[in-house]
């Protein structure tokens, strides 16, 4: 199935391919007239970048030449290392007729989607991205294929499958239907008691799940009434991280709830998506397990602003927008002065794709520093997503993940809405500076 997907792609004008493909015995050089290597340090005026093999090779002072070597010039121009977003669902959006794909949609069609959706959010700088609850059986691990490969302009792509819940819970998509209806629409990611969420943390595992994602307490966009609580009992948390690490893998909560904040954290998972009602307990067992908090602002600016207006929400997830929504900013306010580690994460498929670099102006509302910001974005999220040593600064022997604006997002964070330059394991994707 994944090669006539792929093929399918490959032959649409839709996906144009990089503006040039890396050859392994070229040297690229770029120009980089203002460089941050890595946004805990200062930037550095007048450096080239040397890439061969699709990694960097080497920085430079000055501006190198070499014969034969590929120049790219970005001497007027802003350079950094790719962006990072830990947290989408890159083969979805939330739309009006959103309930109505779930029953009409096939996986060619949720992998049309994520190619389209990835597209925009690698050309909008984010290099890597984790996507954490795909739509279809194995759209997403088609698409994270055809990433490595780089058939198809993409970012690089982690992937938890399937998100795990409980029946009825946040992850369980099927409330609302009719039963005929439900039980096509059931996934061997829902289990409830801890042999059986041993058993769907294995399966997404055995599919090629790089992580795997929990919905610990209700959510917003479900279709139900369930609130933000605790939905997975303590023992089947447990379950879900025992398994997950005995295969390799750690494990990431959505949690709303104070009380599946903390458990989720009290039982060896490792980072909480969203957040929202956190407290000083929650911040104290992050920083005593070392856990990564993802607080996805973006998704509540947007669902709270939506469901003021969109009459296509059931009244669930209207209730729910209005009450959690507002919310998350303060959260994160909450959440970095108590000194919780952070790393970015959008929530993209909530949100518009493409849109993602929102959630920088929004941490800097919150109070982060432009610096935190980017940090979050690509060292942090890196560190996040076990991938340090490969991608999240520009330094020799790292991925050649590279992308520019026009002047410094240190001074005007705004800046990161409007990347010119893409480059992703050496292939230029986008260049317009």
């Amino acid at each position: 199935m994944h090669k006539h997907l792929l093929s399918g792609l490959l032959a649409s004008s839709l996906f144009i391919m990089p503006a040039f493909a890396q050859d392994a015995t070229q040297i690229t050089i770029i120009h980089a007239g203002t460089l941050l290597t890595n946004p805990a340090d200062k930037p550095l005026s007048k450096q080239s970048i040397i890439i061969k093999d699709n990694k960097i090779e080497a920085v430079e002072a000055g501006f190198s030449q070499r014969d034969g070597a590929k120049i790219v010039d970005l001497s007027e121009a802003f350079v950094m290392p790719g962006m990072i977003d830990s947290h989408v669902h890159i083969t979805s959006q939330l739309a009006p007729d959103a309930r109505l794909k779930r029953v009409e949609n096939s996986d060619a069609d949720w992998a049309m989607q994520g190619a389209l959706h990835g597209k925009r959010t690698l050309e909008a700088g984010f290099t890597t991205i984790q996507d954490l609850g795909a739509s279809g059986q194995d759209a997403i691990f088609a698409l994270k294929e055809a990433s490595k490969r780089n058939d198809l302009p993409l970012p690089r792509i982690r992937s938890a499958g399937y998100s795990i819940s409980v029946s009825g819970g946040h992850g369980d998509g099927r409330q609302g239907y009719n039963d005929d209806v439900a039980e096509v629409l059931h996934k061997d990611s829902i289990c409830n008691g801890a042999d059986d969420c041993r058993r769907a943390a294995r399966e997404q595992i055995r599919k090629g799940a790089d992580i795997i994602k929990i919905t610990a307490t209700g959510g917003v966009l479900s279709n139900t009434l369930a609130g933000f609580n605790q939905q997975f009992t303590s023992p089947e948390i447990e379950a879900i991280v025992d398994a997950a690490s005995s295969m390799g893998r750690k494990v990431t909560a959505h949690a709303h709830g104070l009380n599946g904040i903390n458990s989720s954290l009290a039982s060896g998972v490792m980072s909480i998506e969203h957040g929202t009602y956190l407290d000083d307990s929650s911040i104290a067992l992050f920083k005593e397990k070392g856990a990564y908090l993802v607080p996805t602002v973006m998704a509540g600016d947007f669902v709270a602003k939506t469901a003021k207006e969109a009459k296509w929400m059931t009244e669930p997830q209207r209730i729910k927008s209005l009450q959690a929504g507002p919310l998350m900013l303060d959260m994160l306010r909450k959440a970095h002065k108590g000194g919780v580690k952070i790393a970015f994460g959008t929530d993209s498929g909530v949100s518009v794709h493409g849109n993602n670099a929102t959630e920088l102006v929004l941490m800097v509302e919150a109070g982060m520093t432009t610096q935190e910001a980017l940090l979050a974005a690509t060292v942090n999220a890196a560190t996040h997503i076990d991938m340090i040593d490969v991608i999240g600064t520009i330094e020799t022997g790292k991925l050649a993940d590279i992308i520019a604006v026009k002047t410094n997002p240190l001074d005007n964070i705004e800046q990161m809405r409007d990347v010119g330059f893409v480059m992703k394991d050496g292939n230029v994707y986008k260049s317009e500076l």
